[in-house]
């Protein structure tokens, strides 16, 4: 560990060495495209000499490297397969939260994909956001587009469809684009309701695979349809999740938390920069946010760009957006700041 008198920008190295030269493979990724990867979002240099490495660059960037490469070397050990997005993944979370666990974090197994894929937790929010959904009824996750929150989400409610913990999942966003006013659209129901429920069914699909998902949809098991069919029900037993809630109205938003019946669990996700309300709603998400936030057995978990797990790309920007967001936010009160200062023109008098 860097010293508290150490100067973190102060040039250092150290040498890691691995007993087992299979493990250290594994680390190593081929043709060491994992060390690439270390080097190039730390700004380290790493020298392999079999099954030791020499790590140098700037102090608090080889602690980090090293960090990574020791919690990575002892997940292989306990059978993790290390793939480079997990190194990427790892990095970004020690580089957020250096006490972090990746233990704790890559090896809170959710589920396993129709395609023999775990899926579990790739950030110390996800993390969190998994604890919230165990422990409380009702989970809000709120953040930006490809953080998991919709993933995680179904993930979890396959898992607890498979302990029979429910007995159905239900998965459900409001159909803003169309005003939910689906009769105008043409097709039969299915068709109009496919195209705002797609990456709902995609996800399920993922999960279980196609056919056995239709399978259960069409037992009734697995439920996929638009917010404003939720009107009226009492939902028991149910696994929950109503995605793209910042599309809710506040009406909507109040019926749909009303419909929760006994041994029923609901997750709630939405990104409240993306709101595509008509500009005479108000959205029912922020609303929720700032209301039933001290209710117990309700939960909201935050994410932001460092829990993305798309493209690295998509990072960038969200950050970009959010710069511009504050700039713009900044312009606006400065604006009004004049407003207020203004000196307004007296009128004129008349003799």
């Amino acid at each position: 560990m860097v010293k508290p008198s150490q100067d973190l920008n102060s040039h250092i190295s150290r040498d890691l060495d691995f007993s087992d030269i299979h493990y250290a493979q594994q680390l190593y990724g081929e043709l060491n495209q994992n060390l690439h990867l270390i080097e190039q979002t730390t700004g380290v240099k790493i020298a392999v000499r079999g099954n030791t490495l020499h790590v140098s660059g700037r102090a608090h960037a080889v602690e980090l490297a090293v960090s990574t490469l020791e919690q990575l070397s002892r997940l292989l050990a306990k059978g993790y397969p290390v793939f480079s997005q997990d190194v990427s993944f790892a990095v970004n979370i020690l580089a957020a939260s250096p006490q972090a666990s990746l233990e704790d974090i890559f090896l809170d197994k959710i589920c396993i994909t129709a395609r023999k894929r775990v899926i579990s937790p790739k950030s110390v929010n996800q993390k969190r956001y998994i604890e919230a959904i165990r422990t409380s009824d009702i989970v809000f996750g709120i953040g930006p587009a490809g953080t998991g929150k919709t993933y995680l989400a179904v993930a979890m409610a396959v898992a607890s469809l498979a302990r029979e913990q429910v007995s159905k999942i239900i998965l459900t966003r409001p159909a803003v684009e169309a005003g939910e006013k689906l009769g105008f659209l043409p097709g039969d129901m299915a068709q109009k309701i496919d195209p705002y429920l797609r990456p709902l069914t995609d996800a399920i699909n993922e999960m279980i695979g196609q056919e056995r998902a239709m399978e259960l949809v069409e037992r009734g098991v697995i439920e996929v349809a638009p917010l404003a069919f939720m009107r009226g029900r009492t939902l028991n037993n149910a696994f929950i999740i109503l995605d793209e809630a910042q599309n809710t109205t506040r009406e909507q938003m109040k019926m749909f938390l009303t419909r929760i019946g006994f041994d029923s669990h609901a997750v709630i996700t939405g990104d409240v920069t993306q709101i595509d309300l008509p500009g005479t709603y108000k959205s029912g998400l922020i609303q929720a946010q700032r209301i039933l936030a001290h209710i117990r057995g309700i939960s909201f978990c935050e994410f932001d760009k460092g829990d993305v797990v798309r493209h690295r790309l998509v990072q960038e920007i969200i950050q970009a957006y959010e710069q511009h967001g504050k700039k713009e936010e900044a312009k606006r009160l400065s604006k009004r700041t004049e407003a207020e200062h203004a000196v307004l023109p007296g009128k004129a008098r008349t003799t």
